[in-house]
């Protein structure tokens, strides 16, 4: 794995191509992380940003986020986009078709009661819930995460079909057997993303799934911010970073468009 930040070099502009699949992590990555995560919002001109990178590539973009699909359409406003929500339990295509994993709604339901219950007892812990996974944050009491990071293997050691995913600041707990990496490969196997070279940006532990199977197809994975360990090839340090870099690739990816013509 790489071990260092500074050794990461910025992705090249052309990089992006209109033969490429683009796909996208929303929080801290597209988003700036907020305390509510209610409260986030896109920046200016981000969203028209994104619409031209997604008529560029013929439609093969998708939003690879932790939030339920229903959260990423209120934040982008662009049901049309093809996305992947909560790590990919739930998954829509470019028809608007959505897929769900199945859950066991009766161990559902008790691991939310016991999660709630940690969030009642430590006051600053946020829950999320995500209808078919659901999560704690304590980016509002960051000294609680050792508190949490002790508490929450041994919540979701009771409850054999869930496994923990940890992240920044925030310990999710959702179904087994599903990711992000796990996404994206469905992705890659339907049009219109299948036979494209896949461009994947996100911040997150939870990333690292996605750029190990975009690794694989020969693609390019882009870590935003400084964690490490990471598998990532490429970095950009913020989701301002993020925007700025997708705002170059849009006007290069355009100008060609029309010169072309």
């Amino acid at each position: 794995m790489t071990a260092s930040r500074d050794i990461l070099p910025r992705p090249p502009i052309d990089l992006l191509d209109t033969d490429s699949a683009l796909f996208l992590d929303a929080d801290g990555t597209l988003l700036a992380f907020a305390d509510d995560p209610d409260r986030v919002a896109p920046a200016p001109g981000l969203p028209e940003t994104l619409d031209a990178l997604h008529d560029a590539i013929g439609g093969a973009l998708a939003l690879v986020s932790g939030r339920p699909i229903a959260g990423l359409d209120r934040i982008f406003a662009r049901p049309h986009w093809a996305a992947a929500g909560q790590h990919g339990l739930e998954r829509r295509d470019i028809h608007g078709h959505i897929d769900t994993m199945p859950v066991d709604r009766d161990e559902l339901a008790t691991l939310r009661a016991a999660v709630h219950a940690i969030g009642n007892e430590l006051p600053g812990v946020r829950v999320e819930d995500k209808s078919w996974s659901v999560a704690l944050h304590c980016r509002e009491r960051p000294e609680l995460e050792d508190e949490l990071r002790r508490r929450a293997p041994e919540l979701v050691a009771r409850f054999p079909g869930f496994e923990l995913q940890p992240g920044n600041r925030v310990f999710e707990f959702k179904p087994r057997g599903m990711d992000k990496g796990v996404a994206v490969a469905a992705f890659l196997a339907e049009a219109p993303f299948q036979g494209r070279r896949p461009i994947y940006l996100g911040d997150d532990l939870t990333d690292e799934h996605a750029f190990d199977v975009v690794n694989a197809h020969g693609g390019v994975s882009i870590r935003v911010g400084d964690r490490t360990p990471s598998h990532a090839t490429f970095t950009l340090s913020s989701p301002a970073d993020v925007q700025d870099w997708l705002d170059e690739v849009k006007t290069r990816l355009t100008r060609g468009a029309a010169a072309a013509r």
